[in-house]
């Protein structure tokens, strides 16, 4: 196990210089930049904030300047949020994005989980049509749409919840909620898929014919092997419920990661754009090395290749 943390540490390294890198560049050759809106400015103020963010040299030279900035951990500067640096930015967003998108995975993981199974071992029933009509309409309403229905039947018609911003622990419901839909929806889909195949098995019907109640039969054989595309998925989802979370964000006015990822690209912030970029990357690679230890923690069997 610890090799194979080291191993994705290393290749972690280059991994984000490389994203690094790529971004970097693809945003000085988009069309437009950060300072194009400034349309009222003298032509000598203009010239005056690209020297400050280096803008006024070649584009290797700009580029070595940020190698050297990031090589200390010094993402930048952001040239929309005037005196905030990017570090400062991600600081105060990051743990808002954790904390919504943590809540979201545990919600769809308690919800979609058991949903799915009580679906498989009910198949062909009225419950399991239930359970498919539900896991339907996750996948399908978007999130927006979900959101504005929690919003008018919890926030204005029953004024159980608030609708808006960050300030208490009753602030993450909704949001929560409404992020944890669709996988919620997803995850029910795949464990009902996954458990049904599961309970095919020979083994399985050899627990039953041996007489072992069926429920138990259902927690100890299948679900155990039916976990594993389950975990497969978390991975990457978990990062995109972190991640991800840009419509939500907006929705109910939350200050995280997404809200300032998507004024950064709209405002052409280079170093606000390149430093939530490579967190996204990062988050992605350590939920991706976790999914790869659950893998041996839940059957020792399975090798896990470089």
């Amino acid at each position: 196990m610890s090799k194979l943390i080291i191993k994705r540490i290393l290749i972690m390294l280059p991994l984000l210089w490389l994203i690094a890198t790529l971004t970097f560049f693809l945003l000085r050759v988009l069309p437009g930049g950060p300072f194009d809106a400034e349309k009222n400015l003298p032509p000598e103020i203009i010239a005056n904030l690209k020297a400050k963010y280096h803008m006024d040299r070649t584009l290797p030279e700009q580029y070595y300047i940020y190698l050297q900035r990031v090589v200390k951990g010094d993402l930048g500067i952001s040239y929309k949020y005037l005196d905030r640096s990017v570090n400062d930015i991600l600081a105060s967003a990051l743990p808002v994005s954790l904390t919504l998108g943590i809540a979201a995975l545990f919600l769809a993981i308690i919800i979609g989980v058991p949903l799915g199974i009580v679906a498989a071992t009910k198949k062909g029933t009225a419950i399991d049509a239930m359970c498919i009509i539900c896991s339907t309409l996750g996948v399908s309403l978007p999130s927006f749409v979900i959101g504005a229905l929690l919003i008018f039947v919890f926030g204005i018609w029953l004024k159980l919840l608030p609708v808006a911003l960050w300030e208490s622990a009753w602030h993450v419901i909704l949001p929560a909620f409404t992020l944890a839909s669709g996988p919620t929806a997803y995850l029910a889909r795949l464990t009902r898929s996954s458990v049904i195949d599961a309970l095919s098995k020979d083994w399985v019907r050899t627990a039953q014919i041996k007489g072992e109640p069926y429920l138990q039969t259902v927690i100890n054989h299948a679900l155990r092997n039916a976990l594993i595309p389950i975990i497969t998925v978390l991975g990457p989802l978990s990062a995109i419920l972190i991640t991800g979370s840009f419509v939500v964000e907006t929705i109910y006015a939350i200050p995280g990661m997404g809200r300032f990822f998507i004024t950064a690209v709209s405002n052409r912030d280079y170093d606000l754009v390149i430093g939530t970029t490579l967190i996204f990357a990062l988050l992605l690679i350590i939920a991706n090395t976790i999914v790869d230890i659950l893998y041996h923690i839940l059957d020792p069997r399975i090798t896990i290749s470089d």
